[in-house]
């Protein structure tokens, strides 16, 4: 039996692979349930499990423990041979000649290119090697399962379900602070729950201790006034901007990040697939779930939308800088007002006025 994990969610990955390698161990069917349920694993402690880093040890050493009979193991006990970054597996015809009696569960936690089958193109010929891990693992008639990040509307009910999970009760709006501030990264949203439920003590835990506690967190008030100025919703923009500032955040630290929100935008509204989002993600140092997150209203501005916004914040940055402005806050508030399209709070006027003398 020939298994391969692949994909870019780590934490994911190793929630099934305990449970994959407990089916194997048991006899039982190695279905899938609900990941967003299962313990995180501890391997070490199964019986019956030998585990391989591809990258150093060797194809040889990787086939004696499917051969080999453990000195505590019963004449009849399932092996598991679990290989960890099988991407680096050169040696591919080991997982055509491992041994029947023993399951072979390679994991890569990277996407890796389809094979043939997939891509749709000719078949190889009889007796031609695999060209690739994927190809070796469907020539074998093995198991093969990607295992993909979650998208942004699946993290919030993810979160929910580790934090039943652990005991930890959070609210609704607790939850979509935490999902906009860790994003699909499962393995620090795990991470997080614990720490929050740790702190609210059996309590349930509120937005502010997620703000209070989570770093990112003020990025995802951010985000949320970007959604207002887009929507044109002056009053939900000035109170989620006074909030910002009531949990002490610097007028230039929330400026910074809104001018980040509207690069986001401008590059999710050029979003055409999944693969994008990487590409897009990496040209600017971002997520894909950023990148991915904003698409849903990143339909509704132009480029025009967004260079008018750039004008904004830069004429706000300036007239803060050189000192036109009444008060920092002032002229925030005013670009805030600005972006949502109300009148006479355009501050671009104010950088043809010359600065005060200091």
């Amino acid at each position: 039996m020939v298994f391969l994990l692949h994909g870019e969610d780590s934490f994911r990955t190793r929630l099934r692979l305990g449970e994959l390698a407990a089916a194997l161990l048991s006899g039982t069917p190695p279905g899938t349930s609900d990941l967003s349920t299962l313990v995180e694993p501890r391997l070490g402690s199964l019986l019956g499990v030998s585990r391989h880093d591809a990258r150093t040890d060797t194809a040889g050493a990787i086939m004696l423990s499917g051969q080999a009979q453990g000195l505590f193991d019963a004449v009849d006990e399932p092996r598991v041979v679990i290989v960890d970054h099988a991407e680096a597996l050169k040696e591919l015809d080991l997982i055509a000649s491992f041994p029947r009696e023993a399951a072979l569960v390679m994991v890569s936690v990277e996407r890796l290119a389809a094979g043939r089958s997939r891509r749709g193109q000719r078949a190889k010929a009889p007796n031609a090697p695999a060209a690739n891990l994927l190809e070796a693992v469907e020539a074998t008639g093995g198991s093969v399962e990607r295992i993909e990040r979650l998208a942004p509307v699946e993290v919030p009910r993810w979160i929910s379900a580790r934090a039943r999970l652990h005991g930890v009760k959070l609210d609704a709006e607790a939850v979509s602070t935490l999902a906009s501030a860790v994003g699909s990264d499962t393995e620090r949203v795990e991470q997080e729950v614990q720490k929050l439920g740790a702190y609210a003590n059996e309590g349930t835990v509120t937005a502010a201790d997620v703000r209070t506690l989570v770093s990112g967190a003020i990025e995802a008030d951010v985000f949320e006034l970007t959604q207002a100025v887009i929507r044109k919703d002056a009053r939900t923009a000035v109170a989620t901007l006074e909030r910002l500032l009531a949990d002490g955040n610097a007028v230039q630290q929330i400026l910074a990040l809104l001018l980040w929100q509207f690069r986001v935008l401008l590059f999710a509204s050029a979003m055409r697939s999944s693969a994008d989002a990487d590409r897009m993600a990496k040209a600017i140092r971002s997520s894909p779930y950023a990148i991915q997150r904003t698409t849903a209203f990143a339909r509704r501005v132009t480029r025009a939308d967004v260079l008018r916004a750039y004008e904004a914040i830069y004429a706000t940055d300036q007239v803060i800088k050189t000192g036109r402005a009444e008060s920092d806050l002032a002229a925030l508030e005013l670009c805030v007002l600005d972006l949502c399209g109300v009148a006479n709070a355009d501050l671009r006027d104010m950088l043809l006025v010359e600065a005060p003398r200091r």
